[in-house]
């Protein structure tokens, strides 16, 4: 059953997307990552590129030939996510449950303090609950 970890109140969703996944790199674990809109996805495969000037996160659309070799995917919300070529992590940045989420391992959703982004991230939160998924809930704003 996949392990889904909210993380909420976080300033930045872009950044703290690529700190994660950073984290999930190093222990060689394949990642895809979720965009609410074309606008996020421009802005994460900016951001993976130029965050860090000490780590190389290679990532490519969800859809390019590459996807199977490349170990982070990037696509938009509503995409097809039932044929990618690996399922460990999910980062969901949009305001729906992915489609397909039961495939991963793990899913991390990532929740703004922006009012809108926080009343979905509760709605999300209460649909895997009653779903019988295991959450873990961590707070930004008390780090």
């Amino acid at each position: 059953m996949t392990r889904i970890d909210f993380h909420s109140n976080v300033p930045d969703k872009v950044a703290y997307a690529c700190r994660l996944v950073r984290k999930a790199r190093s222990q060689n674990l394949r990642v895809v990552m979720l965009a609410a809109d074309a606008d996020q996805l421009r802005q994460l495969d900016e951001s993976l590129w130029t965050f860090s000037d000490l780590d190389f996160l290679p990532h490519v659309s969800a859809d390019s030939p590459l996807a199977g070799q490349t170990p982070i995917l990037l696509m938009e919300a509503g995409a097809e996510t039932d044929d990618l070529p690996h399922h460990q992590i999910l980062v969901n940045l949009s305001q729906q449950p992915p489609a397909h989420f039961a495939r991963f391992e793990r899913m991390f959703e990532i929740v703004s303090s922006e009012d809108a982004d926080r009343l979905a991230g509760r709605e999300r939160y209460r649909h895997y609950q009653q779903r019988g998924y295991p959450l873990t809930h961590y707070d930004a704003d008390k780090a």
